[in-house]
């Protein structure tokens, strides 16, 4: 096709194609301009319907005439029979494309969703419903101008080739209700549609998600959207009602026309601007903010990503320490790692003013490190400066930097920041600048959270540690290094966590005041020995030293509150580690899983599906949700769920047996029993929970034997078993008096709290 002439058009290059068609850009040799000819796919050129529904796009599309819908210009036949449709050629991104840089202000957000529903609302007036409104049909031009696409389902006058009962049309994301019923739709169905893509907007997260399209659909029909100040934690409150009631259930509880929600759009903006101008006066917002980028390496060799991702976490934990200056966490910035993302999308999507970002090049003993401090609103830089020094400077380096950020800070503030506060600010935990090398990628590999990574960081904490045996920090990482081997089941708690007690506890011994060791040492007494008013003790401790530390309330809520029942506290100790970590998915799983435990089965399923939503490829959100589908008796839901999971975690015992657990339960019993056997096999070559095994043989209805394993499990002090208490894979056991006895072991007095 491509350098051919149709008709009076010459085709220069394909731009795309989809189930109906193929788009090519092209040149009017008769007008002199460029034109976008969209043909009907050759293998439909013959097929009636498909021709039908191609005239139909043409006849809805060309009857509009506005400033924010596709023009077409002609719709036309060659010799050969192939139709095909002349439109004008927009060069610009879609909303799609758009979306997938991250979240939009709402300033501009308004201004996009307001034009989409003013075009839509001159389609409606003509008697014509788009029913396939979507991120990928919407464009923006000339940066600021909205084009609406692909009118080819559209409805024209309660009439469309690809109508009636039961007849599904558009795409399931951005379905209402009443469409993904097959049920007649009208204007109001396209308003729904356009509140998914505002939400989107706003987000850069869909209202409703689902594995696939079926979970999808019953998650539109059933389920109330995730709340949008779960986002946008300064949500207006007129654009969340403006939300809310665009993607109401019932269409006569929506907006009955995009009029109406324009002239609500209207009157905010209008608030809105009035408000501003009261603002001028103080622009600057009571509590100041930065964000520390991961450093890039510019070494030759390309070595050093460790030490980049080190320093720019030592300069976070030194500005923590100030009084009211908010720093994003770790997990918030390292998103952006390796993305080259724009500085005002950065600060848009993490809600700070200030951003830094750091280069480092290492050469010989030598190395240089340039800064720059950035003000995120419209990315002018604020201060910049470069330091070269030797290696072993590196400490002093680090001290320079912080200073100088803080004073910048300070004199663009005023008087809103304050000096450091708590024990062991501005202090360094080591003087040698090798120990604190093989400390730095202890931490750079911790990170990474696989069993190899986890191991690789505990032969460079032992290695900081044997440099300087005072390193408090290196014996904190050690800790819990050691503890997160055995709560991933790749080490037996006899072996692994009296180690890990050990190192904590040294940790505290060389310095009282680290919250780190605190709540390392809390976990395992929690888990491991059941020490339950000890551990809380330890907990309550690191965070008294560290209220902001993610991991400690995380760590509390999982570990020690659920285990005991107490979920309402376990609720809020959970949301507030993800208020200080919202990009963690690991405290995203710990949110759901304390849900679950508490038989709060759609809560949880709602908040593991919007953590898959953020990143499908997590798998411990997968197998818990798994987990939930198993209480469900959703076994099919459930085994694809295990299987994703296991995909990227194939190693995982745990997750062999709880999905060998739901097999039996959906009666695939010699699926399960295969898989047993593997399980028995793998444990006379490595450590495989005993725990697990009892799973399994309860799966299979063998109580007795699921008994003895779970009596074998407490004598090995299997981690999973310290959630005996609220397990619901245990509770078709919680008669026996063996089961009680264990529980008894387990919980002691807590057991009866």
């Amino acid at each position: 096709m491509i350098g051919q002439t149709i008709s009076h058009y010459q085709v220069l290059e394909k731009l795309g194609e989809g189930g109906m068609g193929v788009v090519y850009k092209a040149e009017d040799n008769r007008l002199k301009r460029t034109v976008a000819l969209k043909f009907l796919a050759s293998s439909l050129t013959s097929d009636p319907e498909a021709r039908k529904c191609f005239i139909h796009e043409a006849q809805a599309a060309s009857a509009l005439d506005h400033p924010n819908i596709c023009t077409i210009h002609e719709i036309h036949e060659t010799d050969e029979g192939q139709l095909f449709i002349a439109m004008a050629y927009y060069l610009g991104e879609t909303l799609k494309e758009k979306i997938a840089k991250g979240p939009t202000c709402l300033q501009e957000a308004l201004h996009l969703v307001r034009q989409i529903g003013e075009g839509l609302a001159k389609a409606h007036d003509k008697g014509i419903v788009h029913r396939d409104i979507k991120p990928a049909n919407l464009m923006v031009v000339d940066r600021r101008l909205i084009k609406i696409l692909d009118f080819g389902v559209a409805e024209f006058h309660h009439s469309s080739p690809l109508s009636g009962p039961g007849f599904l049309v558009g795409t399931p994301a951005y379905m209402s209700p009443e469409q993904a019923s097959g049920k007649p739709v009208d204007q109001r169905s396209d308003i729904w549609s356009v509140g998914v893509v505002f939400y989107e907007l706003l987000t850069a997260h869909r209202p409703f998600a689902g594995e696939n399209d079926s979970r999808l659909i019953d998650c539109i029909l059933h389920e109330c959207p995730w709340p949008i100040e779960k986002f946008l934690g300064a949500a207006s409150a007129p654009i969340k009602r403006a939300v809310e009631k665009m993607l109401a259930k019932d269409p006569k509880d929506r907006y009955q026309s995009l009029y109406e929600f324009l002239d609500d759009l209207e009157s905010y903006e209008k608030k809105t601007a009035s408000s501003d101008t009261r603002v001028t006066a103080a622009p600057q917002p009571a509590v100041p903010s930065i964000a520390i980028l991961p450093f890039v390496d510019l070494s030759a060799a390309k070595d050093q990503e460790y030490f980049c991702d080190g320093l720019a976490e030592e300069i976070m934990d030194d500005l923590a320490r100030l009084k009211g200056l908010r720093v994003a966490s770790r997990n918030a910035t390292f998103q952006f790692k390796g993305r080259n993302a724009d500085i005002l999308k950065i600060g848009k999507s993490l809600n700070v003013q200030k951003v830094l970002e750091g280069s480092i090049r290492k050469g010989g003993n030598r190395i240089r490190i340039a800064v720059r401090l950035i003000n995120a609103s419209n990315g002018f830089l604020t201060w910049a400066d470069e330091y070269e020094r030797e290696l072993a400077d590196i400490f002093a380096i680090q001290d320079e930097i912080s200073s100088a950020v803080v004073k910048n800070l300070q004199l663009q503030f005023g008087g809103a920041i304050g000096g450091a506060c708590g024990p062991g600010s501005a202090r360094h935990y080591t003087e040698n600048v090798e120990a604190y090398s093989h400390y730095l990628r202890g931490r750079f590999y911790w990170n990474k959270r696989t069993t190899e990574s986890i191991q690789s960081a505990v032969r460079h904490f032992k290695a900081a540690i044997q440099i300087d045996s005072d390193y408090a920090l290196a014996y904190s990482g050690l800790a819990d290094a050691h503890i997160v081997l055995c709560l991933y089941g790749r080490v037996a708690p006899a072996e692994g966590m009296p180690r890990a007690m050990e190192a904590a506890q040294q940790a505290l011994r060389i310095d009282e005041w680290l919250p780190e060791a605190h709540i390392s040492l809390g976990c395992a007494k929690a888990v491991y020995q059941w020490k339950w008013q000890e551990a809380e003790q330890s907990f309550l401790r690191g965070i008294e030293l560290k209220p902001d530390y993610a991991g400690a309330h995380h760590w509390y809520a999982i570990n020690l509150l659920t285990p005991l029942g107490r979920f309402e506290q376990a609720v809020r100790e959970a949301q507030s580690a993800l208020e200080q970590e919202p990009f963690s998915l690991a405290i995203h799983a710990a949110v759901g899983l304390v849900y679950y435990f508490s038989r709060r089965y759609e809560d949880a399923i709602k908040h593991f599906r919007q953590a898959l939503d953020k990143d499908p490829d997590f798998p411990a959100n997968q197998f818990f949700l798994g987990q939930v589908y198993v209480q469900q008796a959703r076994y099919q839901e459930a085994l694809d769920c295990f299987q994703q999971a296991m995909k990227i975690d194939s190693d995982n015992t745990n997750m062999r047996a709880t999905y060998a657990h739901a097999a039996a339960a959906f009666g695939k019993t010699a699926e399960a029993r295969s898989l047993l056997e593997d399980l028995l096999t793998l444990a006379k070559k490595q450590y495989v929970s005993a725990y697990d095994i009892a799973s399994v043989y309860l799966g299979l209805g063998e109580k007795e034997t699921a008994l003895s394993w779970l009596e074998k499990a407490a004598d090995e002090r299997a981690y999973l078993l310290s959630y005996l208490k609220v397990d619901p894979f245990m509770d078709r056991l919680r008669e026996e008096k063996r089961f009680q006895a264990v529980r008894e072991k387990i919980m002691g007095q807590a057991a009866v709290r």
